[in-house]
């Protein structure tokens, strides 16, 4: 018996298993890409108003997972509405970067605020937390990767295993001289490719000769597979150095551990032992992308989905330190406001909100920031009559990996009635409105694609320089014609 349905999460994270989207308030979904598949997504319930006077700290665990973004222009291009549950917003808004300030020297995160109307109600303001996180190199150090690979049949086509081989590529030619590359493949069995390969330029002719055999067939005995990258991971582990497994699947997990608390405790406990998880996604149609959340939330890691070349070599070559090494580890956010906010809700991060308890427990597990990201936090907030001076006081609490030893570290910064606005704030409201649209969310008020394409254009200027920026402009415009 498979896993047939697996909706998770670490610490107070809550969420519940879905397949092609959820219960949105009523409303309807809309056609799911390739309906018949076995495809799902954590149903993601958004978050009401909050009143100050009742409750004016928000807390929730930060990461810089981007598959939402990559989920929902994939849905799009192929002429489909995204289903609600693939449109999470915080993951829409964090697919950019930011120019947001860099970390102080001895610093490893940066917080900074930004203030403005708020267009889709004109009744509020937005509150956006920005956060950067210190550029890391991987030279710096060396590392041991174990790329765990879906070769079942389900991974068959250019757009699964083929892509992955061509983003395997791309990684090796990245790698340095002292790493260390073995290979895991699982299909109906698990074959150990590559023990231990070193990154040398004999060494990556080699790994890349092993990643152009690989073909699908076969079962997803997921499970097997990621216990024996584990075990390889730990025979070469390297103290002090990059250990990391990075897994390329669709997710569809099919043979092996079928119950969602024994993959939970699975994975939690191999997460203690130092090595760090990447999880790449492809296909679409058998991918299951509530699964791969569950892998990154709870094995120390991040996730993203490659739904083609571009996004491959954003997250392999550009973002690569991102990808592969972790500053910031168990981070978290407190967003304290005073009695001159009224009422406020965080715009995402719904499946990643956290108690007090854990906000106060360093033992408390949450998200993992990669080096040299922009990571984003927006609240939608009801100013109270009268309003002045010191808005909210921000805190971001997490262990600092970048030494030799890990240390408990924190940032802050506060929001005043003075915060000025940027155009990287007015760019982040350009992909929460059409977030919300998406979701057909009851708190979209005013919001419309002829707004949001508006503001676009009066930000040429800002996005002629970022063909990410640009490619979401012509997104808004591929959606405009769906949604006739």
């Amino acid at each position: 018996m498979g896993i047939t349905a697996l909706a998770l999460s670490c610490a107070c994270l809550t969420a519940c298993g879905s397949y092609g989207g959820g219960f949105n308030g009523g409303v309807s979904e809309p056609d799911a890409l390739d309906p018949d598949g076995n495809f799902g997504y954590d149903s993601v319930i958004e978050q009401d108003f909050s009143s100050v006077t009742e409750n004016d700290t928000s807390y929730f665990s930060l990461d810089r997972n981007t598959a939402g973004f990559s989920h929902v222009r994939y849905e799009i291009e192929n002429g489909y509405k995204p289903a609600y549950d693939s449109v999470r917003i915080e993951e829409m808004i964090n697919y950019f970067g930011y120019d947001y300030p860099t970390p102080a020297d001895g610093q490893t995160v940066s917080v900074s605020a930004y203030l403005s109307d708020c267009p889709w109600n004109s009744d509020n303001r937005l509150m956006l937390v920005g956060m950067k996180t210190v550029e890391y190199s991987l030279e710096a150090e060396n590392a041991n990767y174990v790329f765990l690979i879906d070769v079942s049949g389900s991974m068959s086509g250019d757009d699964r295993l083929g892509l992955a081989k061509q983003g395997l590529n791309m990684l090796v030619d990245e790698l340095g001289g002292g790493d260390l590359v073995s290979i895991v493949t699982y299909a109906s069995g698990v074959d150990v490719l590559l023990d231990g390969g070193e990154c040398d330029g004999r060494g990556k002719s080699k790994i890349k000769n092993a990643i152009s055999k690989l073909n699908a067939y076969g079962y997803t005995y997921g499970s097997g597979g990621l216990e024996q990258a584990y075990k390889v991971a730990k025979k070469h582990f390297i103290t002090g150095g990059n250990n990391r497994v990075v897994i390329i699947t669709d997710g569809d997990f099919n043979v092996g551990i079928n119950n969602t608390d024994e993959l939970k405790e699975f994975i939690q406990d191999k997460a203690q032992s130092g090595i760090y998880l990447s999880v790449l996604g492809v296909g679409m149609g058998n991918m299951r992308d509530d699964i791969m959340n569950t892998l990154a939330t709870c094995g120390n890691g991040n996730y993203a989905y490659l739904d083609n070349i571009t996004e491959a070599r954003k997250v392999l070559v550009e973002e690569l330190n991102g990808t592969l090494k972790t500053v910031a580890k168990d981070a978290k956010a407190s967003v304290k406001f005073t009695d001159a906010v009224s009422q406020y809700r965080l715009i995402g991060y719904d499946t990643k909100l956290i108690s007090e308890d854990d906000f106060n427990n360093e033992k408390a597990d949450a998200g993992e920031l990669g080096s040299n990201l922009c990571v984003s936090a927006l609240y939608e907030i009801k100013l109270s009559d009268g309003a002045d001076g010191k808005l909210a006081d921000v805190e971001i609490r997490f262990k600092d990996v970048t030494g030799a030893e890990e240390k408990n570290s924190s940032a802050a910064a506060q929001v005043t009635i003075s915060t000025p606005s940027s155009d990287d704030m007015r760019f982040v409201g350009c992909v929460a409105e059409f977030g919300l649209i998406l979701r057909n969310s009851k708190y979209k008020g005013t919001a419309s694609l002829k707004a949001v394409t508006g503001r676009l254009a009066d930000l040429a200027h800002y996005t002629a320089t970022d063909p990410y920026k640009r490619e979401f402009l012509s997104l808004v415009g591929k959606y405009s014609e769906i949604d006739k």
